[in-house]
This record gives C-alpha cells, structure tokens and sequence, in this order.
C-alpha cells in the first residue's frame, strides 16, 4: 500500500488537521513516513526478502504558564484521521500535567519559504532498488561457493520522508534514503571469517564482486595464523574503524557537559578546551548537511527532548560544522537552550560526519610502507569506560592481519582494545585519503561518514580476545 494511503490521508494533510486541532499556545506536528526494502542471504543463498510500509506521526504541545513553559511529546504508529484527535490530546494533557520544560525557547519561527515539496506525496523505494545489485551478488554466490566458501549478509535500503509543520507556520520536508550493505564470508570449516561493509544512498555505486574479492583476499590472508600477546602495535586502521570512534566522540561532544566539568572537553573553572590543539596533523572533522553523497536532514527534526535535542528547536536551520579545524577543537553541540547556558554558539547535531587531512594515500599504499605493525578490519561492541577521559573498550572482529616488510603475512588472534578517541588523535601519524564507509558498530544509528585510513604507532591492545 503507498505511504500517501496510510490512514486514508496524505502526510501533508495529517500534519494540518493535527495543528488545527490544537488547543495550546503552540504546537509542533512530525509526520514520518518510511518505505523499507531488503535482502537477507546465507550460505551462498537468497533466504529472505521483503518491503514495508510505515507511519509515525509525532505531536508536541506546549503551554504557556507563569513559571514557564511545559511540554508534552506523544508518537503513534499508523494514525488514523479517526485517531488523530486523540493523539492530539494526549500530547497536550501531557504537556498540562507537566512541570515547566528545562529547555523550553520560543517555538522557531519561519524563516524562509514552506518546502516546494510539503504537499507531494512522500518519496519511496521497493525492490527495483536491487535491480542491478542483486543479480551481481548472485555471481559472486557462484563464485564463493566454487571456491568452498560460504557468504552471509544483508542489503537494506529505506527512505523516510519526514513533514514538519508548526504553530508558527513551519512547513519543512526532508527526503533521507538511507542504504547498507554487509557482507561476510567463511571458509567453509568456518575457521575464519571476514566482513566488508558499505553505505549507499541507492544502491548504484555498491560493486558485490568487487566486495567479494576484498572478502577472498582477507580469507587468503587467514590461511596462515599468528597467536600475538597483548601490547601496543603499530595499528593500521581502516576508515570503517576509524568512523566507530568519531562517531562516538561526536556523540560525547556536548557543549553543556563539557561546561559542567562532565566530559574530556572540560576544563577547570567551568571552562572547555574549545581552541585546544588536539592533533598534530591539519585533520578537520566536520558535519555538512549538503556533503555530497551524505546528505541529511538540513534543519532539525527532534522528536523528543533530551541530551543535546530540544523539542522546541524543531525546523532550526542547520549549517556545515567544524568539530574540529585543522586539529584543534573548534565547536560543540548545542541546543539553543545549552548554547544560552554555555555562552557558546548555538549548534546543533547533525547526521553525517566526515575526516580530512588532505591524505592521499590509499590504505593499501600504508600497507606497503609498513615494517611491522598490524591491520584491523573493523571494531566491535565499543563501550565506554571513563567519561573523563573518553577511555573506550571494544573488540576487534573479522580479521586482524600482521604487515611485515609491506606486506601482509597472516592473520593474528583477536584483542580487547582501551583507546580514547580524543587522545588517539594527538597519536595519529599519518592518516590517508578519506573516502565513504560504513561504521560497523553504529550503523544501526548512523551510516553517513567518510573517513581516511590512519596510521597509530601505538595501538593498546590490552588484551587476547577469544571473539571470531
């Protein structure tokens, strides 16, 4: 069924009836509709495939009182016009039986003209999406299976439009098609594994066979095996390694925390290390809304409050930001609401992130300059442990490889690793061409990021892990 029948209105036409049915000072309505598509395979076979349909439709109340303002946040799955009111309703009781809203601002005010789209039905994908991928990863099936190894995985594709509508007279639409592909493949004794992943807007710039050969290569690699102890190693790592551990320092960039004395950005006297040099290299770690091949949301679309999201800074434009310039640290995230606490610029979190240092190398080029020092694939079940620091533990996975004289020689056992991404950054010695790639542990969260391979002399790995 299209998305535009669901409840027997179009999206554009909910988000109306929504704000005209509202009774409070002001009122903020989010329509999702999302259209999924996807693949599932193993043992060199198709096993599952399927598309859904989807609709969320968000209400946030607020009221005005003489202590301040409250809100009221409810979300419902496929909403009926029947059902509307009701939703309506619940946003706003819950935004009466409510205390006043800590990061309550004027709701945002238009500031251009509606979305030339509002009204058009949103956008969606089906199967047809695969056209071209699916019967390439078909031949690479044959190919596997003829060289006695097995291929698992999965390709998705979505595209949510997203309408957002206000009392102020906001009316945002945003398209984000969002695609993965994983795949992994084994011996056939299921002695080694290796994994290959990529992020892609719509599927025509994904090459299985060319993800199958860096698969082959890697399993060739574990033909020989290698026990390593615990240490520091020099430590290639890939872009997809890399982005795990951005992403995490983004997410841990608050501006308000760090003022607070809370976090690694801190500094004593309720200061932050804003200006602060944290790398040696010219490395500039940004958001873009409009990076091309990532594009994401360019205003905000917050569905609840929390963190550094705000409700009330729904439809809030949202500029290209440098987290970090030329190595040291340039901003941190911000609702309106921190942002007037801080005394810093108001700048919120955006949905893709991207590393440059001006590299070219290739990571096979960094290879060849390596005496000895090893290779990883991609990091896994990344948890924090010191906040202060920003110490992270994880799992390496899917293949560690030793380098000796520049080339790769075999494959070693699995670590533990304690690393903080902030401190990683002064260590960083050489740091490649960046290039899209799929952050393997969040990807589940956030897909759009570009990366370079990196070089650190260092790497702790604290100790052997006995994961595949």
């Amino acid at each position: 069924m299209p998305a535009s029948e669901l409840g027997g209105a179009a999206p554009h036409e909910i988000v109306e009836r929504a704000l005209a049915l509202s009774r409070t000072d002001g009122c903020v309505v989010i329509a999702d509709e999302e259209s999924n598509a996807n693949l599932r395979w193993a043992g060199n076979a198709l096993t599952t495939n399927g598309v859904t349909r989807s609709r969320t439709l968000t209400v946030i109340a607020t009221v005005d009182g003489r202590e301040g303002t409250s809100s009221g946040v409810v979300s419902r799955e496929a909403v009926t016009p029947d059902a509307l009111e009701s939703l309506v309703r619940a946003a706003e009781a819950a935004a009466r039986g409510a205390g006043p809203a800590e990061d309550a601002q004027p709701l945002v005010q238009p500031y251009g003209p509606a979305s030339a789209d509002f009204t058009a039905a949103p956008a969606t994908t089906d199967v047809t999406v695969f056209e071209a991928f699916a019967p390439a990863l078909g031949e690479s099936f044959a190919r596997t299976r003829k060289n006695g190894r097995l291929l698992y995985g999965f390709a998705n594709h979505s595209v949510t439009s997203s309408y957002l509508g206000s009392s102020t007279g906001l009316r945002l639409r945003h398209d984000q098609p969002t695609g993965t592909v994983e795949l992994n493949a084994k011996t056939g004794d299921l002695s080694a594994s290796a994994w290959a992943g990529a992020a892609t807007r719509d599927f025509t710039d994904v090459d299985p066979a060319a993800l199958e050969e860096q698969l082959s290569q890697r399993l060739g690699w574990a033909e020989r095996r290698i026990d390593l102890p615990a240490g520091r190693y020099e430590t290639l790592l890939p872009p997809s390694a890399l982005a795990d551990l951005m992403i995490y320092l983004t997410w841990s960039a608050s501006g308000r925390d760090a003022a607070e004395g809370q976090t690694v950005f801190s500094k004593a006297g309720g200061q932050t290390r804003l200006g602060e040099r944290l790398s040696e290299l010219p490395l500039t770690l940004r958001s873009d809304p409009g990076y091309p091949g990532l594009e994401a949301a360019p205003f905000v679309l917050a569905h609840s409050s929390g963190g550094d999201t705000s409700a009330f800074d729904n439809g809030l434009p949202i500029e290209p930001t440098d987290w970090i310039r030329n190595g040291e640290l340039a901003n941190l995230s911000t609702t309106r609401h921190s942002a007037g606490l801080t005394g810093l610029p108001v700048r919120p979190g955006q949905d893709n992130l991207v590393m440059d240092t001006g590299g070219t190398a290739s990571l096979e080029e960094m290879v060849a300059r390596t005496e000895h020092g090893l290779l990883l694939t991609c990091l896994w079940y990344i948890r924090e442990v010191d906040p202060a620091t920003l110490l992270l533990t994880g799992l390496t996975r899917d293949g560690v490889y030793l380098v000796e004289n520049g080339e790769v020689t075999g494959a070693v056992n699995n670590f533990r690793f304690n690393e903080s991404p902030v401190d990683l950054l002064g260590r960083i010695t050489e740091a490649g061409r960046t290039e899209p790639c799929l952050p393997r542990e969040w990807s589940d969260y956030f897909t759009r990021s570009a990366m370079p391979p990196v070089r650190v002399p260092d790497f702790h790995m604290s100790s052997v892990s006995q994961a595949s």
